[in-house]
């Protein structure tokens, strides 16, 4: 198991809604994946959590806000985005930039998200764990990155 993981926010812990715009935390309404709420409680137990996100809507603080509201962010460690990293979520540099605020070798960390061309393949070429949450798909591992399609599956 990883010392640590990192979690794409939207699609991947909470819903994106796509009929809203601005801040996450003043939606009308908000909610979580299905299986969020168990598998960070189990994983928060034996790793660190982190969310690591391309929001551009949101400060820290506002995305902190949005993990209040579901019942999240006890889990949550960290928020880093373009914001706080200086970088695209999409790049090598955001994830090896967050790998030096962590004071983390990057194969201890692993990155869980539901975007191949920005979660998966730039955590797998900064030389972190990846693994795609992609419950549409009948897609497998690849040898690069692992493919689940329930969030639950991380702690089995």
């Amino acid at each position: 198991m990883a010392k640590i993981y990192l979690f794409d926010w939207g699609d991947t812990l909470m819903v994106d809604f796509p009929q809203y715009q601005g801040p996450m935390c003043d939606w009308p309404e908000v909610d979580i994946v299905s299986g969020a709420l168990e598998t960070l409680c189990r994983l928060s137990d034996k790793a660190d959590i982190y969310v690591a996100t391309n929001a551009e809507d949101s400060s820290v603080e506002e995305i902190q806000l949005a993990f209040a509201r579901v019942g999240l962010a006890p889990f949550i460690k960290g928020y880093f985005c373009r914001a706080n990293t200086g970088f695209a979520k999409g790049t090598p540099r955001y994830f090896e930039q967050i790998a030096l605020a962590l004071n983390a070798e990057p194969q201890s960390i692993t990155m869980v998200g539901d975007t191949l061309d920005k979660d998966i393949l730039p955590a797998v070429e900064a030389g972190l764990n990846a693994v795609w949450y992609c419950p549409e798909t009948l897609s497998r591992d690849n040898g690069k990155y692992r493919v689940i399609r329930t969030l639950e599956e991380l702690t089995q």
